[in-house]
């Protein structure tokens, strides 16, 4: 069997997506995601400089043809390739589930827990009463936990004193409505240097958050080690970082307490299960970044229920809709995520929405892909 197709999918919905498809010459195909969102340009032609790598191997090949798509060129991968590497790294993992006949997770040891909790995202990080109503419904969905973004970052300036003491009134307000039994999740996302850093994360040590997360810049992960000498607060960081070498410092010196793998960046399936192991060693737990789309979730989900050292998974958009009229069978939230028996690789109906929304799609985000002439073309929308 050999990849006959590999075919692209820029979709704009809450946020902009690229799914790719890699299609065998019997028909069956896998779907994988990229990250780096706002790049999908660069990086959909990067995957179109890979497909000519990987059309006419075996797709079961997934280690070989990852170190093909890194390692070809002279230059290593960066992110922009790494994202393309990842979307079709993990349409190789779903296209070999199908081939198996089993769901992923088996594919990777197996499941080590029927069942993973989820954390969404709240709003409301500028003003503690409205982020407090916004978590109320969070609790009354059945989540456990609560997340949201640092304060001060929604103007068009930002004083990073000022959002420091705007977080740490936020956070202190939400422990003191809620009490010690909710999770809390706080994201910095690379805002602040070590100085404010170091406040925030020691002001908020007696909160007892779950974590804060990305409290400094992604450049130089080496600048956690004065942070992490500093402050008892939990540490999430990594979904900036790609490939394992990214990850390398932190996880070798336990900088970190949370590695925040991005399955769509980091290098896919192949590169995701090597970190998460490797944190294994250094009881770093894994806590996928997943503020994307449905393969984002899926690839998460599977690796989450298949790693000894899994923390939480993101959930930033519900995959189950609300109902007037709640099922037995279904839950009302995803605060907690049950493994996807019934569904090979978990993401198969997802190409019947490409087709749906690439039937007319316009110049900007026209579905291409590469076969095995080596020439580009306009995606058939399956």
């Amino acid at each position: 069997m050999k990849i006959a197709s590999v075919d692209i999918y820029p979709i704009m919905a809450w946020r902009p997506h690229l799914f790719v498809t890699v299609t065998a010459d019997d028909g069956a195909y896998g779907v994988g995601e990229s990250g780096l969102s706002w790049q999908e340009q660069p990086v959909a032609a990067a995957v179109e400089r890979f497909s000519e790598l990987v059309i006419g191997e075996d797709p079961m090949r997934t280690e070989h043809l990852w170190q093909l798509m890194a390692r070809a060129s002279f230059f290593p991968a960066d992110r922009i390739n790494c994202a393309a590497i990842s979307a079709i790294d993990l349409a190789l993992w779903d296209l070999k589930g199908k081939l198996l006949g089993q769901p992923v997770y088996n594919l990777i040891g197996g499941l080590v827990r029927e069942r993973i909790h989820c954390y969404p995202h709240n709003e409301g990080e500028d003003d503690p009463a409205q982020l407090i109503d916004d978590i109320e419904q969070t609790v009354a969905d059945g989540w456990r936990f609560a997340r949201w973004g640092f304060s001060g970052t929604s103007g068009e300036t930002f004083d990073p004193s000022d959002a420091v003491r705007k977080s740490i009134r936020a956070i202190e307000a939400v422990r003191s409505h809620f009490g010690p039994e909710l999770e809390l999740c706080v994201d910095v996302h690379t805002r602040i240097d070590l100085p404010d850093a170091l406040r925030y994360c020691r002001a908020v040590e007696d909160v007892n958050p779950y974590f804060i997360e990305d409290a400094l810049r992604s450049e130089r992960p080496e600048s956690y080690r004065r942070l992490r000498e500093r402050t008892s607060v939990p540490l999430a960081a990594g979904e900036q970082w790609f490939t394992k070498w990214g990850f390398a410092t932190a996880i070798e010196e336990e900088l970190i307490d949370y590695a925040r793998i991005d399955l769509c960046l980091v290098g896919g399936f192949t590169e995701a299960l090597k970190i998460a192991r490797w944190a294994e060693t250094h009881h770093i737990q894994i806590v996928p970044h997943n503020p994307l789309g449905p393969v984002s979730s899926a690839a998460g989900a599977h690796l989450t229920l298949a790693a000894a050292n899994a923390g939480v998974l993101e959930m930033a958009k519900n995959p189950v809709p609300r109902s007037r009229t709640p099922s037995p069978n279904r839950p009302r939230s995803s605060a907690v995520t049950r493994c996807p028996r019934n569904s090979p690789a978990g993401v198969s109906r997802l190409t019947q929405k490409l087709r749906r929304s690439t039937r007319n799609p316009v110049s900007a985000t026209r579905p291409c892909s590469s076969d095995a002439t080596g020439h580009s073309r306009i995606g058939r929308g399956w």
